[in-house]
């Protein structure tokens, strides 16, 4: 039920607002659909951002500023992901994972080279932050 309430919150969240942010290396549309410093919590903010796959697309390996904890979902079709040492996983629309900071993301990419493929990334992260994502050199 949770994960329910969590997917339709995050897509009412994407529906409704769509600015456009700095599109990361390799093929991934990258938006920040939600900014909103946080008012219990001085310095942090939380910042939703979509990312789009087309068939085949993907993302360059990449870690987050050191601050961040990153929740994300899967909104359609299947995303190949591994972080740090850990197995490459495919999740499906409505499956989530979880990236601490200091992570690795060194796989992201559409599973379907046929379809596209879209998830939400919500950061917990420090307010002062301006890039989200630092790909790999």
């Amino acid at each position: 039920m949770l994960r329910k309430i969590i997917s339709v919150a995050a897509l009412a969240i994407v529906l409704a607002v769509g600015t456009q942010a700095h599109a990361a290396g390799g093929d991934a549309k990258v938006s920040v659909v939600f900014d909103q410093k946080l008012p219990n919590v001085p310095g942090k903010s939380m910042r939703g951002v979509l990312v789009e796959y087309a068939p085949g697309g993907s993302s360059p390996g990449h870690t987050h500023p050191a601050s961040a904890f990153i929740y994300a979902t899967v909104l359609e079709g299947a995303i190949t992901s591994k972080v740090n040492d850990g197995p490459e996983k495919v999740y499906k629309a409505g499956e989530s994972f979880a990236e601490f900071p200091g992570d690795h993301h060194s796989v992201s990419k559409n599973a379907s080279k046929t379809k596209p493929a879209r998830l939400l990334a919500v950061f917990v992260l420090d307010t002062k932050e301006t890039e989200l994502t630092i790909d790999d050199k």
